[in-house]
């Protein structure tokens, strides 16, 4: 299992960012951002958007769904409000300053739960994920879309070189997709429904778990 990040670490690299978040990563991440919104549209009504930052994904969502965001960054989020005060986005409901290891809803409040570049940056991942499913209704979905590292070849040894050079920036890029499946193989209630590479170079990785349904009582 690879060490996992500091938080503190993370809130202060993130209101670095904030002010420049836009400009430099929303070019990089669109592909993916797109993709995710668009798996969580398949699906419709109420999602929750977990580390929805400066709300760089409002413009991927339409009428049909009902948009909460949460983030750890209170600057990325005054970005986010800001958007949301320009009218442009009235499916976006709220958004809130929450950590997501601990969130603060209800079971089963959403019919999805979409996290962007965000589970390889937090520093608990497996309790994330089981925040997300404990959130999201049963027979709904967590989508999921990252840089998952390699864990062979060259660019593997790369991404572990990297590894100790930037997570003082908040950032994880050797974080593997054996993480994530093995959280889905030790909850009986989620199973993975999809996994795929996003084109047109694959960097990034679309996963999708369900919230299965519970079986009934004898």
């Amino acid at each position: 299992m690879t060490p996992d990040l500091d938080k503190s670490a993370v809130q202060t690299a993130y209101a670095r960012w904030a002010p420049i978040y836009d400009a430099v990563c929303g070019p990089v991440m669109v592909k993916g951002r797109r993709a995710a919104a668009a798996e969580a549209r398949s699906l419709g009504g109420k999602i929750l958007e977990v580390g929805v930052g400066t709300g760089l994904s409002f413009d991927d969502y339409d009428a049909t769904t009902e948009i909460t965001g949460i983030d750890l960054s209170g600057p990325m989020l005054d970005k986010a409000r800001a958007k949301m005060a320009s009218g442009r986005y009235p499916w976006v409901k709220d958004v809130r300053v929450m950590d997501a290891h601990q969130m603060e809803f209800d079971d089963a409040t959403f019919d999805c739960v979409v996290a962007q570049f965000v589970i390889t940056l937090v520093a608990n991942p497996e309790l994330v994920l089981s925040e997300c499913h404990r959130v999201v209704k049963p027979g709904g979905r967590i989508i999921l879309v990252n840089h998952l590292y390699s864990e062979v070849g060259v660019a593997a040894a790369v991404e572990r070189w990297a590894a100790q050079r930037t997570r003082g920036m908040g950032l994880r890029p050797e974080f593997p997709f054996a993480r994530l499946q093995a959280w889905a193989h030790a909850n009986k209630n989620a199973i993975l429904v999809e996994r795929r590479k996003i084109a047109p170079f694959g960097i990034y990785t679309l996963v999708c778990f369900e919230r299965t349904f519970e079986p009934l009582a004898a």
